[in-house]
């Protein structure tokens, strides 16, 4: 009988952390389970291309995932045809998607975990044919993320930095459009969050009704956005509790902006946007979880 492949994909640079031990631990923990482990290492240059050539060179049943939500995000995309179980490794500067799932463990157990028989089949969201598989948003936050990128200060002082900055320069609320089946929407905002989960990487809760898993997303429209709330909101201290908050479940939707705003997928800044098409995928992810977790 054959052994089985698995691969392992590799951030070196995620969370600022070298991966190096934890390459060690995966590599003795697969041939514990007697099982054929390949290691693959971003480098930020064709990824995308070179993974989907490293996946059919060895054709594994399972995809071990060593970074934080932006490498997820790479890995998903790469490998969207392939029906592959994914491991997470939760090593990166923002792990919304692992903490959501309950992948919060030690890192003995989290390997553990990613190598479980046991899934949860999770949704993802097409924006504009672009994978969003944990939040996105338009407005305050997404100008955040452009300004945090180009800021040589990293980690919470350079969030709190940048927080500061962005209000100060904050320009006026934005007329938004938001039609589905439903219903149609108008109203002014100052960031409107597309939540497939419930919390961003900071681990405040944002979408409280959010389940990964249901076939729907959330909208939620936040019309007036406070220094204080803006500040709870990225750093995480309290979940969202405002009046001035409307949130929208459903599968699809579209949605029109008076102007330019900033967006962004998955903590990755996406340039302004005037338009978004946005539905659920046909299409779910699988990712290993404990198998008590599996409901």
């Amino acid at each position: 009988m054959s052994k089985k492949n698995v691969i392992m994909v590799v951030n070196p640079i995620s969370g600022g952390v070298n991966k190096a031990g934890l390459i060690d631990q995966v590599s003795h923990y697969a041939k514990y389970l007697n099982i054929n482990l390949y290691c693959f290492e971003t480098t930020g240059i064709d990824d995308l291309e070179k993974l989907r050539d490293y996946y059919q060179q060895f054709h594994p049943e399972r995809v071990i995932i060593a970074g934080g939500d932006g490498t997820i995000k790479l890995v998903a995309e790469a490998l969207e045809q392939y029906d592959v179980i994914f491991g997470i490794l939760p090593v990166g500067s923002a792990n919304g998607l692992a903490t959501d799932l309950g992948l919060t463990k030690t890192q003995e157990e989290n390997i553990a975990i990613a190598f479980e028989d046991s899934f949860v089949e999770i949704d993802y969201i097409m924006i504009n044919d672009k994978m969003c598989i944990h939040l996105s948003d338009l407005g305050l936050n997404a100008d955040l993320i452009k300004n945090y990128e180009k800021s040589a200060v990293r980690g919470k002082v350079g969030y709190a930095l940048q927080i500061f900055k962005t209000l100060m320069n904050a320009g006026k609320s934005f007329h938004v459009s938001i039609k589905n089946d439903e219903q149609l929407i108008e109203t002014k905002a100052q960031m409107i969050v597309i939540a497939n989960s419930q919390k961003y990487g900071t681990g405040v809760v944002i979408n409280p009704i959010g389940i990964m898993s249901d076939g729907k997303f959330e909208l939620i429209i936040l019309r007036k956005i406070t220094f204080s709330v803006f500040f709870k909101i990225v750093m995480g201290k309290i979940p969202i509790s405002s009046g001035h908050v409307t949130v929208i479940s459903t599968d699809k939707a579209m949605i029109s902006i008076n102007k330019p705003t900033s967006f962004q997928i998955d903590g990755e800044y996406c340039n302004k946007e005037t338009q978004l098409k946005i539905a659920i995928s046909t299409k779910k992810l699988k990712v290993a979880i404990l198998k008590t977790a599996v409901t």
